[in-house]
């Protein structure tokens, strides 16, 4: 099992699309996938038309569970995605409440992982989407993970945010063994305006080869997609931001995870 977590802790600027569209590409391509959501707002959850609150399971079960949960509880907590090989871990608001409630227990930052580790044989890719905010739950998802994959709107605002990510990441490893592994992805490219082409010089200058050398585009078909509650690879297959995705997922399984 292959685990990816889309993080960012600036908001809007691609995580669930990235989440979605490598989640469905992937499946097409055979393997069997996990989605995550992590995030209380839901975006990936209702992106699959499915109501969080009405659900009786969710991720948030997990953290309160810990240890005790069963691997065949977790994956009684699936929700179906419409397309085969691709299933959903849906969120709750309820997550909204642990950083309050339980973001002191010990042991806290590592129960996603642990969890993952109980339906290992279940799945080949588990793709985590995380809230645009440090918490639990995106230490969660950091330590539960092969490789950060961090979407950047190329704008200088987003590069910004980029910063504060990294130097979370930095933090985050002064505490812990761990080595995060990452790839910064730029998206919602628009090569006409001066903006855009100025924020990837900036992007590309000061991370270098962390840089995808590659671009997502802007593509207005993605908010069509999701309107119809259907990942773009099946919505619109060969739109450019599709063509995109697929070749940054092929760059992505050319990487050995700890690289």
């Amino acid at each position: 099992m292959v685990v990816w977590t889309i993080a960012n802790q600036k908001g809007g600027v691609g995580k669930t699309t990235t989440t979605v569209t490598l989640g469905a590409l992937l499946a097409q391509r055979g393997h069997r996938v996990l989605l995550i959501d992590t995030d209380p707002h839901g975006s990936l959850t209702y992106y699959f038309g499915i109501d969080a609150e009405e659900l009786e399971v969710s991720v948030y079960d997990i953290f309160i569970r810990g240890k005790d949960i069963t691997g065949e509880e977790i994956l009684q907590s699936m929700c179906p995605s419409g397309m085969p090989n691709l299933d959903i871990l849906p969120t709750s608001m309820a997550l909204a409440t642990l950083d309050r409630s339980h973001g002191q227990q010990g042991g806290m930052g590592l129960i996603l992982k642990k969890a993952l580790q109980k339906i290992e044989n279940d799945y080949d890719y588990v793709l985590i989407d995380c809230p645009p905010v440090i918490g639990v739950l995106m230490v969660n998802a950091m330590a539960a993970c092969d490789r950060i994959l961090i979407p950047v709107q190329t704008e200088f605002l987003a590069l910004k945010g980029l910063d504060r990510m990294i130097a979370t990441m930095q933090l985050m490893h002064s505490s812990s063994p761990q080595d995060y592994a990452f790839t910064i992805i730029p998206t919602m490219y628009d090569k006409r305006t001066k903006a855009s082409l100025d924020a990837y010089k900036a992007l590309k200058a000061q991370y270098q080869d962390r840089v995808w050398s590659a671009v997502i585009p802007i593509d207005t078909k993605f908010r069509d997609a999701s309107l119809a509650q259907t990942p773009p690879p099946v919505f619109v297959p060969k739109s450019r931001g599709v063509f995109a995705y697929n070749t940054l997922l092929t760059y992505l399984l050319q990487l050995a995870p700890e690289n």
